[in-house]
């Protein structure tokens, strides 16, 4: 080697270095890359993003080509310093110990640390480009790897390792949540809460988003009939429920825009109310909301009759109810609640029903009050009590203050709710 400049051994040191770096940076690059955002790449046509997918098809041969090629330069480079030191300084003990102190330096900051970080930080950036690099080296050194990968293959046949097994691996749906968490900025807020909310549809229940049986709206058929006339042009919803003396005795849904046409077109009489019910929809208390969604995408019904074991009607549930839960409260052609609708006061209070879905409630006020328990209020404050009060009484759950303020032999009617720390007050507009 005496015969090459030692301006050229230099420069070829500094190129190793460089080569070093990249197979390094490539490495981490490639091994950090997001392969959902390459896919995305692929699909919408980038030549660079299919090359990567294909490299990272073959992760075994493409890690051999990446180590072969850096161990080499790096086992090369040590070579070539001794032999600058030996020409410029003699046979030097000291000189040799500087120089490969130097050069262990310059391999660890320069070819492996350093690139590392930028490829590991900027993993996009860094992986695209250098595909159209690897690519045809792989193929140029693909008998090497062949040879190279025959032993360690074998090695891990030896050790029971199966490398196959470990690729397939797809994402729980805890996974994907953690994925939508923690996308910050590039999602936005409102898209971020509808995938979140349409992973929690696998929890949940009828039960969980119905609406109770003492909320119903209902029309009493042996009512009297100026009384049912009067239900019909004042009532909130456009279909009711028509039952038969007892609630639990239910004999269909009627349409009420149909009904008042019919009113104003020929003489109305109780058997023409009765001709115009439709066949009630029953579903069984329980029921998954995504089954149930599917059901009300597959049938011509919108109203579904939620009922328990013994056939007693629980409550009812709509398709609006069930996409609540997904995008948030839309509809508001009904006071829920036992005060305003507005939410919380300037005091920070609250007067609510007893009867109030907790779901509803923790989505309307920002709560996080326990829904894996009972589904109302009342019940909440009932389970944590273990009795009806009598009287005015306070009680702390899951950090809110809530104080009974109306109650019977029956149920807690009205209670009112104070805004905990941290939830911030809605404005109106």
């Amino acid at each position: 080697m005496d015969h090459i400049p030692l301006w050229a051994q230099i420069c070829a040191i500094f190129l190793l270095l460089f080569l070093s770096a990249f197979f390094s940076i490539s490495e981490t690059s490639m091994m950090a890359l997001n392969r959902h955002r390459l896919k995305h790449l692929a699909n919408q046509g980038s030549l660079r993003a299919r090359v990567t997918q294909g490299l990272l098809a073959k992760t075994d041969q493409l890690l051999s080509v990446i180590l072969i090629g850096n161990n080499l330069i790096n086992t090369i480079i040590p070579v070539l310093t001794t032999s600058i030191a030996l020409r410029t300084f003699g046979h030097n003990n000291l000189v040799l110990s500087v120089t490969t102190g130097v050069v262990a330096f310059l391999i660890i900051v320069f070819a492996e640390i350093a690139p590392k970080i930028v490829g590991a930080t900027y993993p996009e950036k860094v992986a695209l480009p250098a595909s159209l690099v690897l690519s045809p080296l792989m193929r140029v050194a693909r008998p090497l790897v062949w040879f190279v990968n025959l032993f360690a293959n074998g090695v891990l046949r030896v050790l029971h390792i199966n490398t196959k097994g470990g690729r397939d691996q797809r994402l729980s749906t805890e996974e994907l949540r953690t994925i939508v968490l923690e996308s910050g900025n590039f999602m936005p807020t409102k898209h971020r809460s509808i995938l979140l909310n349409l992973f929690d549809l696998e929890n949940i229940t009828v039960d969980d988003v119905m609406i109770p049986r003492r909320r119903i709206e209902a029309l009493d058929f042996d009512a009297p009939f100026d009384t049912i006339l009067h239900q019909l042009e004042t009532c909130y919803h456009n279909k009711l429920v028509v039952y038969q003396g007892d609630i639990d005795r239910v004999l269909g849904v009627l349409h009420v825009r149909k009904t008042l046409s019919a009113l104003h077109n020929q003489e109305f009489e109780r058997e023409t109310l009765r001709e115009l019910l439709a066949e009630p929809y029953f579903v069984p208390a329980g029921t998954p909301v995504f089954q149930q969604l599917q059901f009300f995408q597959e049938s011509r019904h919108r109203i579904a009759i939620v009922v328990n074991e013994y056939g007693e009607l629980q409550g009812l549930v709509t398709p609006e109810d069930i996409i609540e839960e997904l995008i948030g409260e839309f509809t508001t052609t009904i006071p829920r609640g036992a005060g305003s609708r507005s939410g919380w006061n300037e005091e920070g209070e609250c007067i609510v029903a007893g009867s109030m879905p907790l779901r509803e409630l923790n989505r309307w006020l920002k709560l996080t009050l326990p829904t894996d328990g009972p589904k109302t209020l009342n019940g909440l404050i009932l389970e944590t009590l273990e009795e009806i009060p009598d009287g005015d009484v306070s009680v702390r759950i899951a950090g809110v203050h809530f104080e009974v303020m109306r109650s019977d032999d029956q149920a807690i009617r009205t209670v009112k709710i104070f805004r905990p720390q941290g939830v911030v007050l809605r404005k109106q507009g």
